[in-house]
């Protein structure tokens, strides 16, 4: 793992004050996202790592002011962050750390300002959220929301947005990286009135609202959550191409990426109707050998091989990390 400063050289950040910005960067993702920060500072090479953390820390801090308090705290909370956001994108500075670094990365990175302002519309979405009536509708969230918040953070990997096929891949990524993220968290969603399976998919499997919420064991909720699971898988699949769109340098974080969404399909598959009642965890043994198995070197460019079940000869991992110090040593 690269000392902090070191990386903040190769990434081009220079002056006190962005040197310091970018220092209260690592420090709030460590503290939120700790093995998502471990991952991104073992895995990413050194001149990327300030940009995607800072990209993650801006994501971050505004997902966070959607989802705490009543619906009109969390729309004047998010009004007037969305208002300092604009401002600061057409002054080039503002007084909050974590938005002084991401304007610096958009700028280093090139950033097409149409991906934030894309994010900020999207983000209204879960101020007071709906639910999908349609896969249609549930699409045209990942439209609006989940494919700019990749293309603003996991996206920086190329610089000026990269190209239009290289945005498409990252769509799947982040199509299904959301389907994951629906059933490992579905009981805490379900708890706090929410529900992002779309109302048709129930309807196909005879799965009622009532039926999730009182955490059913019956066949077609199992049903339902394994063609759920299914379509992850497959999407994941499809991202695959993703490899021969991005330089040697980054394999190993998308490996670590794709294997880990793969693997928490298959812990929601097998806990089966049990998912409504508490939420789907990773394994931090498996989380461990999920990203030594990352780190190794692959010969020859093309395609990461796909996915192995857990039990294979490869095995399969997540990982989890400490709290964060709050001070430079543990940024580095």
């Amino acid at each position: 793992m690269r000392v902090w400063r070191r990386c903040m050289d190769a990434a081009g950040v220079r002056g006190s004050e962005a040197r310091a910005d970018y220092l209260k960067v690592a420090q709030f993702m460590q503290r939120r996202e700790p093995a998502g920060y471990a991952a991104v500072r073992l895995l990413t090479p050194a001149h990327f790592q300030p940009h995607v953390l800072a990209g993650y820390a801006f994501a971050s801090f505004t997902d966070d002011l959607c989802d705490r308090g009543t619906v009109a705290e969390r729309t004047r909370r998010f009004d007037a962050w969305a208002g300092q956001i604009r401002a600061a994108l057409d002054s080039g500075t503002t007084r909050h750390p974590l938005l002084r670094a991401f304007l610096h990365t958009s700028g280093l990175r090139d950033l097409p300002r149409r991906w934030i302002e894309s994010y900020l519309d999207g983000a209204r979405i879960d101020l007071d959220f709906p639910g999908f009536a349609t896969e249609a509708d549930y699409q045209t969230y990942v439209d609006r929301l989940t494919w700019p918040f990749l293309m603003i953070t996991t996206g920086l990997a190329q610089p000026g947005g990269g190209t239009e096929q290289f945005a498409r891949s990252c769509r799947l990524v982040a199509d299904a990286g959301q389907r994951t993220d629906i059933l490992t968290d579905l009981a805490e969603d379900l708890r706090d009135g929410r529900l992002y399976l779309p109302l048709d998919a129930l309807a196909q499997h005879g799965v009622t609202r009532a039926d999730l919420d009182a955490g059913s064991e019956a066949p077609g909720v199992r049903a339902l959550l394994a063609d759920a699971a299914g379509k992850a898988h497959d999407t994941l699949h499809e991202a695959n191409r993703l490899f021969d769109e991005l330089s040697e340098e980054y394999w190993p974080l998308m490996r670590f990426v794709l294997d880990l969404h793969h693997q928490r399909l298959e812990t929601v598959v097998a806990m089966g109707g049990a998912v409504t009642r508490r939420p789907a965890r990773d394994n931090p043994v498996a989380c461990l050998r999920l990203l030594a198995r990352a780190r190794r070197p692959r010969a020859g460019r093309g395609h990461a091989p796909e996915y192995r079940p857990a039990g294979s000869t490869a095995g399969s991992a997540v990982l989890s990390t400490g709290e964060g110090t709050g001070d430079e040593r543990a940024a580095a």
